[in-house]
């Protein structure tokens, strides 16, 4: 009876912090295997919010762990007993209890962060929390969701990836070194988005290649949405470790295949996009640098070719956006290279891009 009583008469935590100090908030995960930024859904769960924002502001997640992973399904931290590497065995048990259940129809889809439960009790979350992965529709409805990472999936990604026991308990420690609220920042513009067209004209961009560097001058009065492209990608480091994945010896050699290298971060997959096409009456002749694109003339993203001689069958069909101002010679040993078909027998690799402002260096 004493027991009864006591559950019946527990007392849930209930957030004191206005609305207003509850929204427009970030959750700034600081981890071993990096960074990642959750914003916190108080019209969601404020209960759940003002309780992690509570402990963040008392360091209570720092040291704890992702103690439990599901290879890209979800991770799962914040449990305070895994600050203790010889508490393994009770990993999962701890910090839960504490909130009474905020469930809602916000979708269980990739980078959701909810609260975790004790197995049948709806009203038992606390510190411990998980994130999907990948998109978990059956967890939809059944747990309470109080956040989304806005920035950062490809850390989660990768601590999922981690190795672990049969079980699913993680077989390294990856800790939480710091979790920080902060207000949500103002949406920043995109790099390269409100250069005027003189200002564009100035860059260029250094091509540090295995066979050398090539130097491209730019034409925004003709392709200005093409030239803030690929000086955002550029940027980005989007197209270092590309390779030249295609020569036609007297025609064109062409790079920017996002097959040819590694894969993405979260940011530089959000720069990726299709242009619409920007013809004009610029000459495909030798050093003059177009966009390739599919059958469709609005498919060009990030492929790119150099012409290495004249090619008037390209004129007005694909996007000339700038030229070789140095390194031809860079450009022909590339063309030289010996290929299997249209393949480089031996890779080519673009190491770097690097943007540069040429009335700086004058």
């Amino acid at each position: 009876m004493v027991l009864l009583l006591s559950f019946l008469l527990q007392a849930f935590f209930t957030t004191s912090l206005a609305p207003a100090e509850l929204t427009h908030k970030q959750a700034v995960v600081v981890t071993s295997a990096g960074e990642f930024v959750i914003d916190l859904r108080p019209d969601l769960a404020p209960n759940h919010v003002g309780y992690i924002i509570k402990l963040a502001r008392e360091g209570a997640y720092n040291g704890t762990t992702f103690h439990r992973l599901v290879r890209h399904g979800i991770i799962q931290g914040g449990d305070p007993l895994t600050k203790d590497p010889a508490k393994t065995r009770a990993y999962g048990t701890g910090g839960l209890g504490k909130l009474k259940a905020e469930f809602s129809g916000e979708p269980a889809t990739r980078g959701a962060v909810a609260a975790v439960l004790q197995s049948g009790k709806p009203d038992s979350g606390g510190s411990q929390f998980f994130v999907c992965v990948t998109d978990q529709p059956g967890l939809t409805g059944k747990y309470t969701i109080f956040g989304r990472v806005s920035e950062g999936m490809d850390v989660v990604t990768r601590i999922s990836e981690a190795s672990t026991s049969a079980d699913g308990l993680a077989l390294e420690r990856i800790e939480i070194t710091s979790v920080t609220i902060r207000d949500i920042p103002p949406s920043a513009p995109e790099p390269f988005s409100t250069e005027s067209i003189e200002q564009l004209a100035r860059y260029r961009a250094v091509i540090d290649t295995s066979a050398g560097a090539l130097t491209i001058a730019f034409d925004p009065q003709k392709a200005p949405e093409h030239v803030r492209n690929f000086l955002r990608l550029a940027h980005a480091g989007v197209f270092d470790g590309m390779a030249f994945h295609r020569v036609v010896k007297g025609f064109a050699v062409q790079t920017g295949s996002l097959d040819s290298r590694g894969a993405l971060s979260e940011k530089q997959q959000k720069l990726v996009r299709t242009l619409q096409p920007e013809f004009n009456d610029t000459k495909h002749e030798k050093g003059i640098v177009s966009m390739a694109r599919g059958d469709d003339p609005a498919s060009a993203s990030t492929s790119f070719f150099i012409v290495t001689g004249a090619a008037p069958t390209l004129d007005n069909k694909y996007t000339a956006f700038g030229r070789v101002v140095d390194g031809m010679a860079v450009l022909e040993a590339i063309e030289a290279s010996p290929v299997n078909g249209e393949t480089p027998i031996t890779r080519i690799e673009v190491k770097s891009v690097r943007i540069i402002d040429s009335s700086v260096n004058r």
